[in-house]
């Protein structure tokens, strides 16, 4: 009896440490991270030159990707309000962007969970090591 309440009090302070490093991950995943997607994918930076451009670059939101068109053609457009830009795919930048996102979040996720389970490994065998003697 005594036993299985450690494992699920152990259980859930992993599951609670597991939120908090998926939240910190997601943290961790800005606007720095955004801009370096769009650029790898083939988004062009563009500072807003003419007083249109600059009408309609204060209108987009900031920090979203934005699909937009003009004259027929479909754009993709992200607002960085720190550096002063805009950066602008077509579709088929943005495909790329989309599967480059997926490819970082999965190798993230694949990062986070050796993480863990090492850490998890190192608090079940340490208990039971050579560490175990001296306390």
């Amino acid at each position: 009896m005594k036993t299985q309440k450690t494992s699920s009090n152990l259980l859930i302070i992993l599951a609670a440490g597991a939120a908090a490093l998926f939240v910190a991950g997601c943290a961790s995943v800005g606007s720095g991270n955004t801009t370096a997607l769009l650029t790898a994918a083939g988004f062009r930076a563009r500072t807003p030159q003419t007083p249109k451009q600059q009408q309609m670059y204060a209108a987009l939101p900031p920090y979203q990707v934005e699909r937009a068109t003009v004259k027929g053609r479909v754009f993709y457009v992200y607002k960085d309000t720190n550096a002063g830009v805009a950066y602008i795919g077509r579709e088929q930048e943005y495909q790329r962007y989309q599967q480059m996102a997926i490819q970082q979040q999965i190798a993230q996720n694949y990062y986070m969970a050796a993480q863990m389970d090492r850490a998890t490994a190192w608090g079940w065998y340490g208990a039971w090591g050579p560490r175990a003697f001296w306390w």
